[in-house]
């Protein structure tokens, strides 16, 4: 049938871009890859070295992870072509508009396949740690960071992430004061690096009677997670070292216990806080590994080689330039100043669609180099 037959062109046209992305991730070679670390599981020399045998563990499965994803991708193509061929032999036009279906999740999942091929950064792999600092303004900016953390949390669940709440201060009146998360999955901090930055509201302000327009800014900060196995030396003499009682989403006994911690790096200025935990010492625990992330994240940027050489950089790298603004009055419109791309359906964006965004930006720094 003409339908099927159309359908059936399609993914035959669509075959060597599978090819070439299989080819792309060295698919064949990682078969191989794995057959060889496997077989040095077997090695009596990782009998009783536990720490290298818990980096071969993580390497396979990193590698595992990678070919079951390749895998998933090269079924979805088949079972799309077997489904269309089955319909056109049977001529079953009741199944097209789920045949139909299958194809364009296919090709999206594909679009969204070569898009990692964009993400070549040192940790583009990792998990990232996402901050919310709200800009001068006081309800009016907390209410808009607030916004933004779920913007991002939508953004998460969209993808199939998973999040978890650091820290989260609520405003005052409404909003909040800061927050921190992490956001868990394959590639997050490479698709996320790009949101590092200050966004720009435009809009009338709900807490204003008189319906004024009101602009508002609010920072967010994007750092990889740092595996512990990554030697940082932090001395204990260069932090402050702070308590306080939990309050908030996610807080663990909130109001009953001094638990969450504040660490300031003193040199630096930077200054992480968690409260989520249910000890003294987990929040300590996780505030450190806040810190280290931020460490090496300033130190890839600034291209140092110790950690004890960064100095009094936390404003400068907090706050950078303007990267994005967003427009609910006089008309609707996200604008990125440095791609140029925009979108007009600005409810869409604050619903998590942020991925015309990250790809221009991901275009964007590949073009340069």
């Amino acid at each position: 049938m003409l339908q099927y037959e159309e359908i059936l062109l399609l993914l035959r046209n669509k075959k060597p871009e599978l090819t070439e992305y299989l080819e792309a991730v060295r698919y064949e070679k990682l078969k191989a890859e794995l057959a060889e670390l496997e077989q040095q599981t077997h090695d009596e020399k990782y009998w009783s070295d536990v720490a290298g045998l818990q980096v071969l563990m993580k390497k396979i499965g990193g590698i595992k992870s990678k070919l079951a994803s390749c895998d998933k991708l090269k079924n979805d193509y088949e079972d799309c072509v077997a489904l269309a061929q089955i319909c056109n032999e049977t001529e079953d036009l009741s199944m097209l508009d789920e045949v139909k279906a299958a194809v364009e999740a296919y090709e999206k999942k594909l679009e969204e396949k070569k898009l990692t091929l964009l993400l070549s950064g040192k940790y583009d792999n990792s998990n990232a740690i996402l901050t919310f600092h709200p800009g001068a303004g006081g309800t009016e900016s907390n209410d808009w960071a607030q916004m933004l953390y779920r913007m991002y949390t939508r953004w998460t669940e969209r993808h199939g992430y998973k999040y978890q709440i650091l820290d989260y201060q609520d405003g005052e009146e409404a909003g909040i004061k800061s927050a921190s998360i992490l956001i868990t999955g394959e590639n997050v901090f490479g698709y996320l690096k790009s949101e590092s930055g200050v966004h720009r509201l435009v809009r009338c302000s709900p807490f204003d009677a008189s319906g004024r327009r009101h602009t508002s800014f609010a920072a967010i900060e994007v750092v990889p997670e740092i595996s512990d196995d990554l030697d940082v030396e932090i001395r204990d003499e260069d932090l402050k070292v702070d308590t306080y009682r939990s309050s908030g989403a996610g807080g663990q006994h909130v109001n009953k216990t001094e638990s969450a911690i504040r660490i300031t790096h003193i040199p630096t200025g930077i200054v992480v806080s968690c409260q989520t935990e249910r000890s003294q010492y987990q929040n300590r625990d996780t505030a450190m590994k806040m810190l280290r992330s931020k460490l090496v994240d300033i130190a890839e940027k600034q291209h140092l080689e110790n950690i004890a050489d960064i100095k009094g950089v936390q404003k400068e790298i907090a706050w950078g330039s303007q990267i994005r603004s967003y427009v609910f009055m006089p008309y609707t419109m996200v604008k990125d100043h440095r791609t140029d791309f925009e979108m007009g359906n600005i409810n869409a964006v604050m619903d998590g669609e942020l991925d015309g965004f990250i790809t221009a930006y991901l275009k964007m720094k590949v073009s340069q180099n």
